[in-house]
């Protein structure tokens, strides 16, 4: 019986290896469906690219392989977007900026390799807040434009890899790839109702799970990582066991879990999301999940020592390696800078030139980021955590602005505060510290925007934190599709 097209939507990732690993689905018309949805979605401004060509000529040659060999592959006939810094050959790698437009790379980045080695197939490029240096996606570049959130175009979808939470969320794919330094896989899963995953990177040497050197526009080798989003954990599962080589997950149950709360990043919170929250923390208790109440008076004090000197100062050394190892479209750090498009990203670059924090930075990674380190990893041990679990961001969805690309926003009529610090303040200790977390859908707020939670993980224990949140979201459930 042949497949409709609202059922072909409707696949997870996993439904659609199954699908297409058995036969009862066709690769090529699968990927023909979502080429056709992503054309039809164009004004989102989820995807830069579209490989209409590579991806149809792709899923061919996945129909034409024996049924044991195509059963063998773990991802067959997956298509997958892939955020636009990260490299993908033969197609356009611009991180979202004009200086950078031109540039293609010849490979792909390991993770986008393991993936496509797996079966995947690669539908696009995914549109990103420029240079991945915001959480808003409003890319104000005349080759991007602001991406936009499928659960109200007006709204944004969050960042930095909008694109890839907008496109999962409008069933354009299953699956994709983003980035993250401060909550950039995280915070558009949150607002798209989604799921982002942010996998163990500690301090870069065996403890970081994702291996993708100088093949991604960078902004931070300490804090920068590739992530897998999807709209189930399950899929973020599938995604992160391939590019790793990890096994299944461990068997866990609700009951008897340990999930600490952290008591900072369940304050300052709009009403709306923590109502979703806190709804969601009543099913879980229910369920026999054990919530401890956490002061960690500490963290915010911690984080803001190391998080913003490490961002600011690395992209000097870092963007430069980069812009050279790849010979880039231009060679230096200012000649890429004088053609950023977006204010906001425009004033952060003035002060990486500047280097304005730069006399903070040795203390901030040799000093104060052991020490945030160590309390996070005390505080598992001492309460004797499976998870931490918060809001992901303080606050849903607001309004694009196409001005600035990112200014300020007010929480319930409070005074306005800086976008990017409002949506970052409970992603970045993940970052800062450089243990996992995942970001999966709580509920709806009676608006209709989707609210995300957080669950961080020790380091390392990236496996656990997934079967975690399958268990949490096989209670919680996943949100409905947005109407477009």
């Amino acid at each position: 019986m042949p497949w409709t097209v609202d059922a072909q939507l409707a696949l997870t990732a996993t439904e659609a290896v199954a699908a297409i690993q058995s036969g009862r689905l066709s690769a090529t018309d699968y990927a023909a469906t979502l080429l056709a949805r992503a054309a039809a979605l164009s004004s989102l401004n989820a995807l830069t690219v579209i490989d209409l060509d590579g991806a149809l000529a792709a899923a061919r040659r996945i129909d034409a392989l024996p049924a044991s060999e195509k059963a063998r592959l773990p991802l067959a006939g997956l298509p997958i977007v892939v955020k636009d810094n990260i490299h993908t050959a033969g197609l356009q790698t611009s991180a979202g900026t004009p200086a950078l437009e031109s540039f293609v790379p010849q490979t792909n980045a390991p993770s986008v390799q393991r993936l496509v080695d797996a079966g995947a197939i690669v539908l696009g490029k995914s549109n990103m807040h420029e240079l991945a240096f915001g959480i808003t996606s409003t890319n104000l570049a005349p080759h991007a434009g602001p991406v936009r959130n499928p659960y109200d175009p007006s709204l944004i979808p969050g960042g930095s890899s909008g694109g890839t939470a907008a496109a999962i969320a409008a069933r354009i794919v299953p699956a994709g790839l983003g980035t993250d330094t401060g909550g950039s896989t995280r915070i558009p899963a949150a607002l798209t109702g989604t799921v982002g995953f942010r996998p163990s990177v500690g301090n870069g040497g065996a403890e970081r799970r994702y291996h993708d050197p100088l093949a991604v526009v960078p902004i931070s080798h300490t804090r920068d990582t590739v992530g897998p989003m999807a709209r189930t954990v399950a899929d973020i599962a599938l995604l992160d066991g391939v590019i790793t080589g990890a096994g299944a997950l461990p068997a866990l149950t609700l009951n008897g879990l340990r999930i600490g709360l952290p008591a900072p990043l369940w304050e300052g919170l709009e009403r709306q999301v923590e109502d979703v929250a806190r709804a969601a923390l009543k099913r879980l208790e229910a369920a026999g999940v054990a919530l401890v109440p956490l002061a960690m008076s500490e963290l915010e004090d911690l984080n803001a020592m190391v998080g913003g000197p490490i961002a600011i100062h690395e992209p000097r050394e870092d963007v430069l390696a980069w812009l050279v190892a790849n010979d880039a479209p231009v060679r230096t750090v200012a000649d890429m800078a004088a053609r950023i498009a977006s204010p906001d990203v425009r004033a952060i670059y003035d002060a990486v030139l500047d280097d304005a924090l730069g006399a903070r930075y040795d203390a901030a990674l040799n000093l104060w980021r052991p020490r945030l380190q160590q309390y996070i990893a005390a505080t598992f041990a001492d309460e004797h955590l499976d998870a931490l679990l918060f809001p992901t961001t303080r606050l849903a969805a607001v309004p694009i602005d196409e001005l600035n690309g990112s200014s300020t926003v007010s929480i319930d009529g409070s005074a306005p505060i800086d976008t990017m610090d409002a949506f970052l303040r409970n992603t970045d200790p993940a970052s800062t510290s450089g243990i996992p977390g995942l970001s999966l859908a709580a509920g709806m707020t009676a608006s209709g925007l989707p609210v995300g939670l957080e669950l961080d993980g020790p380091l390392g224990e990236d496996r656990r934190l997934l079967a975690i949140g399958v268990a949490f979201e096989r209670l919680l459930g996943v949100l409905p599709a947005p109407v477009l």
